[in-house]
């Protein structure tokens, strides 16, 4: 059996993007000869403190015991076949321990879906903004043996600094995301995301105030992940996420949007929400950015609009009509489970882990894994 230490900020089950990257893997890996090993910095109370403003001395213990933890982590990498360092190994600027686990000789995968050379900043830590740098993983990318890319934007990107990159999509448990029947009066127009991101949610917000106008009671509005948000115009109360209950709360609504702006970070962006939305059979209607316009076929398995005059005639359609609903929907989760799903890529990440710690590639009765990632894990191996 073959280990894999996972560096990451976050306890198990307590990040979307650790879960579907690969904490959702775990099990799977064991099967497969290689056994894995979360090693995360932040506890519960240490998620309030960090997320909070102000709290500087109770930042600065955490800071001292992310330290420790990754000394300790240092001191038995040696135990371990490879580690997998998911965006950064501390929340400072330095990349010491990165270095460290180099000069040992044990391979580094580097996992990463955002644009994180883009510096971005919780408002509640923007004093502390000076410990970021947007120019670490310029200097990670070079210590690592292989580099998997959440799209192809972040794959160019890493590129530029290791030749060994694959672009592995973050996924869905498309077993546990199903569709739910549901009886519901109103159609539900909704957004999931958290307090950082609820601003995405407001860039329609004139579109909204529109729907209402004319369709009145027959449809609603949801908010889930601020339970801090409100809109009185729109009858919204903030509802709080639930991870018990994620996939009733995806299927609480009926049409699923996801607003961005275009900017070098959320070019970044790998869809997930939108992702989300189709796996459980909801139309998505997403901005024409990034990662978006490559899970979208315009009006086949969702929609995304450009302009306000856009956004509102696709979700009068889709009000409009439950047949559409129940069509774009069903292609939707179809595309999720071709190639966004656990399943279609569970032998994807496994062979990139497996010939990295010395094991030979498994062979699969599914779709040929990309031709492309086992060139690239041939490479330099």
């Amino acid at each position: 059996m073959k280990k894999v230490l996972f560096i990451a900020h976050h306890r198990l089950d307590r990040s979307p993007g650790q879960r579907y990257r690969f904490e959702q893997y775990f099990e799977w890996f064991q099967k497969n000869g290689i056994e894995c090993e979360l090693s995360n910095l932040l506890d519960e109370k240490d998620d309030i403190t960090l997320y909070s403003t102000g709290n500087y001395w109770e930042k600065f213990k955490i800071a001292l015991r992310s330290f420790k933890k990754r000394r300790e982590d240092l001191a038995r990498i040696k135990d371990f076949d490879a580690v997998l360092i998911y965006r950064e190994a501390l929340l400072t600027r330095g990349i010491r321990f990165e270095k460290k686990i180099a000069n040992t000789g044990v391979p580094i995968i580097f996992d990463f879906d955002d644009a994180i050379w883009v510096k971005d900043v919780s408002n509640g830590n923007k004093w502390l903004s000076f410990l970021k740098s947007s120019d670490k993983i310029k200097s990670i990318l070079p210590l690592c043996k292989y580099v998997t890319a959440g799209n192809q934007y972040l794959a160019d990107y890493a590129k530029k600094y290791n030749p060994n990159v694959a672009v592995i999509p973050s996924t869905i448990d498309c077993n546990k995301y199903v569709p739910i029947e549901s009886n519901k009066q109103q159609v539900v127009i909704g957004w999931v995301g958290s307090h950082t991101t609820v601003k995405h949610f407001e860039l329609v917000v004139n579109v909204y105030q529109k729907l209402k106008e004319k369709y009145g009671d027959a449809i609603a509005f949801k908010v889930i992940g601020d339970p801090t948000y409100s809109n009185e115009k729109l009858g919204i109360i903030g509802e709080a996420w639930d991870n018990s209950k994620e996939v009733e709360l995806f299927n609480s609504i009926d049409i699923g949007v996801m607003p961005l702006d275009e900017d070098p970070w959320t070019k970044g962006k790998c869809g997930m929400k939108g992702l989300l939305y189709m796996s459980v059979g909801k139309p998505a209607v997403m901005s024409a950015v990034g990662m978006n316009t490559d899970i979208i076929e315009n009006g086949k398995n969702g929609f995304i609009p450009i302009g306000e005059q856009e956004w509102f005639e696709v979700l009068c359609r889709l009000i409009d009509n439950p047949e559409l609903r129940n069509q774009i929907g069903a292609k939707g989760r179809e595309t999720v489970v071709e190639k966004y799903s656990v399943e279609s890529q569970k032998y994807n990440l496994l062979n990139i882990y497996r010939q990295i710690v010395g094991l030979p590639v498994l062979a699969t009765k599914m779709k040929a894994m990309d031709e492309s990632i086992v060139e690239l894990a041939e490479t330099d191996l």
